[in-house]
């Protein structure tokens, strides 16, 4: 397929990013323009909010660049959290979300990285749906609404999460092509 046919091929979804970073550089050059107190107070906030998920996006770039050179790591990985995985894909997704911490948006290239290599939208879903529990904050949870609260309230993110995640993947419709499928008719 190409790009000036009207329909959208691999190219134009590879440049689709650069041009939203573009857009976005301009709309703020725009702002420092007008609004110069504005410009720079929105840039000093970018460069502190860059601080603080620079070490998380490092760690999800060796993640993905370890995932990429072990491909072993990523068969097995796709193995446990593919269509066939069961209960114990779930569970792997679930605990995953509990153990996440950090800002979300470091996690999204490793989670499309590992829906590309056959994880299931449900079990993406559910990674998602259960970071909203954070183990460290549960001690303050619990001494501020207390020990009760807090447990049920876990429990019922720990279970909705399940149907959350069947639900997403029931309304998304069928998974994204594996990365082979996408590599190989790519090169032609």
């Amino acid at each position: 397929m190409s790009d000036s046919d009207g329909k959208k091929g691999p190219g134009r979804k590879k440049h689709s990013g650069w041009f939203f970073l573009l857009a976005v550089s301009v709309f703020y050059l725009g702002v420092y323009w007008l609004f110069p107190e504005y410009g720079t107070s929105s840039f000093h906030h970018f460069i502190e909010m860059l601080q603080s998920i620079a070490p998380m996006l490092l760690l999800v770039f060796l993640f993905l660049w370890i995932m990429e050179f072990a491909e072993g790591a990523t068969h097995k990985m796709a193995r446990l959290t593919g269509h066939g995985s069961g209960v114990k894909g779930w569970l792997i997704a679930i605990t995953g979300g509990v153990l996440s911490h950090g800002p979300i948006y470091p996690w999204y290239p490793l989670l499309r990285s590992l829906q590309q290599q056959g994880m299931r939208p449900a079990l993406v879903a559910a990674f998602l749906y259960a970071r909203s529990i954070k183990l460290p904050w549960l001690p303050l949870m619990a001494f501020y609404f207390g020990t009760d609260y807090m447990l049920i309230l876990t429990c019922y993110i720990l279970l909705f999460s399940v149907p959350h995640g069947w639900l997403v993947e029931k309304l998304a419709g069928p998974p994204p092509p594996r990365a082979e499928n996408t590599k190989s008719s790519s090169g032609k």
